[in-house]
Formats: structure tokens, sequence, C-alpha cells
């Protein structure tokens, strides 16, 4: 069946944003959440492990459940479970309530992320399909950015518990949107029962998705990982205020965005699996730096804490344009042969990929110390992993 309408690339670029916005809005108040709760930096870090936890299992969830029933009323429902897990944060009285609430969160904020995709290729192919993608990838540099912005300056001004407010405005603005204005892109006539039995077989057995997504999950475990940490890191033991924090994130999205900028140049002039190894090369190389750093700082000469903003700053922003090189190639490679299953395949990739990403975010809180050598140790750690994972990526499938 022919669609008749197709939908607007901005009501996608919002439903992945959301999630992007939620992950990082309250993260400049970590330090002001682990005070009002009398608990340490380790659990407060757990509220973003456990909503990737949650956001894993929502993946798997819409993205199922939205081949059966049509992609529209399961974004629908997935926003209202978002606004009833803001509501329990906002209303958390302990950081336990605080974690379970930001698991619901994280349900029904992960059906913007999976189905978005599963209705980008529902709608669009070929060239049509890669200029979606590239959209989406460097309009969403923007989110990472503006949420710990937001985030600064409503606790900097208010209290943290009314960053849950925001976000259950912004739900249901949206909401409304796809409402009115999202046209639904899988019909009856298109929905076939697939085994998801079968789907998980041949990925699972399927070495070059296994390595793809490692290396996205591990990606964005780093990214996910700076926002948990960063915040002590640069607000607790560099002496950065929120709101300066918050605006930090300007620095690293201008980054990112370059990065896909670089690596939409270079896909006229390299292969796909080339693009992937000079961004890896590029995150070893700032990694590697801020250990040095890091190191020289304790064992050999102390370096004034103004210095090391700069350093740490510098060298996210780096990695990350690494990163974006990575991710967005590393995307475009996984799921090329499962055309034929991709709301399913979609969904357990993206499961596969965010449990890769919450057990880093995990590892991370659990090296937390109090100190500024866990965070470039573990990061460069995780770059050297994900060199290695990477290599004979693509060999069978490239683009």
């Amino acid at each position: 069946m022919k669609i008749t309408a197709l939908p607007q690339i901005w009501i996608i670029v919002l439903m992945v944003g959301l999630s992007q916005l939620s992950e990082t809005v309250y993260t400049p108040s970590l330090p002001s959440i682990a005070n009002d709760f009398n608990t340490s930096p380790s659990n407060v870090e757990h509220t973003l492990t456990t909503y990737l936890a949650g956001f894993a299992i929502g993946v798997l969830f819409w993205g199922r459940l939205s081949d059966k029933v049509g992609r529209k009323p399961c974004i629908i429902s997935g926003l209202l479970i978002f606004i009833i897990g803001c509501i329990g944060c906002y209303f958390s009285s302990n950081i336990y309530f605080l974690m379970f609430s930001r698991v619901i969160q994280a349900f029904g904020c992960s059906v913007g992320s999976v189905i978005s995709q599963s209705i980008a290729r529902d709608s669009f192919s070929g060239p049509d399909l890669s200029k979606v993608y590239a959209t989406v990838g460097s309009s969403l540099a923007i989110f990472p950015a503006v949420g710990p912005v937001i985030g600064g300056i409503i606790s900097e001004h208010f209290i943290w518990n009314d960053i849950f407010i925001f976000l259950s405005v912004f739900s249901f603005c949206l909401g409304t949107i796809v409402f009115f204005k999202l046209p639904e892109t899988h019909h009856k006539e298109r929905r076939v029962k697939i085994s998801i039995l079968d789907v998980l077989t041949k990925l699972i057995k399927d070495k070059n998705v296994v390595s793809c997504a490692i290396v996205i999950g591990s990606a964005n475990g780093i990214i996910f990982s700076y926002f948990a940490e960063g915040s002590f890191y640069l607000i607790k033991l560099l002496g950065l205020t929120k709101k300066e924090y918050g605006f930090s994130f300007l620095f690293l999205a201008s980054a990112t965005m370059s990065g896909s900028l670089i690596s939409k140049h270079l896909n006229f002039k390299y292969k796909t699996v080339d693009i992937i190894k000079y961004g890896l090369r590029i995150a070893l190389f700032s990694t590697s730096t801020f250990v040095v750093i890091i190191l020289t700082h304790y064992y050999y000469i102390s370096i004034p804490a103004y210095i090391l903003i700069v350093v740490t700053i510098l060298c996210q922003m780096t990695t990350n344009l690494g990163l974006a090189m990575t991710m967005g190639n590393t995307l475009s490679l996984a799921l090329t042969k499962y055309k034929w299953c991709i709301g399913t395949a979609t969904s357990l990739f993206g499961f596969a990929y965010y449990c890769v990403c919450s057990t880093i975010n995990l590892g991370m809180s659990e090296l937390h110390n109090g100190t500024l050598l866990p965070m470039p140790l573990f990061f460069f750690s995780i770059v050297i992993m994900m060199l290695f994972i990477s290599r004979g990526q693509g060999e069978k499938v490239d683009l």
C-alpha cells in the first residue's frame, strides 16, 4: 500500500530528541539530588543506569508492538507513560523511588527512539532515507546541549524536581502534535507476522550485527557516562557552577555536529568501515591525551583547576567528534540485510546496544571514587575495546 502522506522530518526529530532531552536535562542537578536524599554519588548516577535499562526494555517492547498495531498508537501511549514517570520523579521522596520512576519514564520515552526509525524506513528509501538520517543525526546534537543548559538554569533558580514538570509539558505538547500531524505509516495491509525468535537467532549469529551493537552501545556508554560522572567531576571537584556546567554542553554539541558533518563529507570519498576507524582513532587520541594530563596532575605537577576544566571539555569534545563519526556509520552497516523484518530487528538491535550502554554506565558509577582519575582511564579502556571489536567489521557488508 502506498503511503499517501509522508511524515514531516521535524516531528521525527522531536520524537528522538525527547529521549536525548530526558537523559541529559537533569544531569546538572545530580550533586543536589545526592545532597537532598543524603545518598552517595554512585547511587545518584545509578538513576541514569536504571533509565538506560528501562529504555532498553522499552525499545524491545515498542518496536515489536508497533509492527502489530501501528506506529501512531504506540507513540501516544508511550508519551502518556513517560508523563506518568515524570510525575513519579517529581514526587520522589528517596533515591530508590526516583530510580523506579526513571525506569517508567525511560520505558515510555523509548517509543520515540525506536519507532522514529521504523517510521523513517516505512516512508523513505534509498537516498531519501540517507538524507533523513543525516538531517536527524545533525539535529540531535542540539538536544544533548540544550538539555543541560535548561536543567542548569532550572536547578539554579528553582528546585531540581521542576525539571520533570518541564519534561511533562514538553511531552504533552509533542503528543498533541503527533495526534494531529503525524500520519500512520504502517497500515494493516503491510503488517505480517514475524517470529521474534527467528529474527533473534539470525542477529545473534551475525558477527557484523553483534560487533555493531557493541560499538554503538559503547560509544553511547561513554557519552552517557560523561553526563553522569561529569557533573561531579566539573561541579564538585573542579568548581564549575551548575549553569556553567550546563552551558559547557554547547561546546560538546558543536563537536558532535561537526563529527556528523565531517562523516557526511567523507562518505563521498571513503568506505564506511574506514570512516569508523578514523573516528575511533580520533577518540583514542583524545582519551589517551586526557589520561596523560590527569596522571601528570596527580603524580608529577599540580595543574590549576581552570586548566583542567578546559582540558576536560576539549578532550570530551574531540572524543564526541570521533564517536559521532563512528556511530552514524556503524548504524548504517548494522541491519542492511534485515529490511524484511526491520521493526523487530530494530527493536532487538536497540535492546542489545542499550544493554551495553547501561552496563558501561553502571561501571562508571561503580568506579566513582571522588577523584579525577576514573573517568579518563575508563573512557580510554572502552575506546581500546571498541577498536578491537570493530576489526573486520563490515567485511561482508559495506555501503
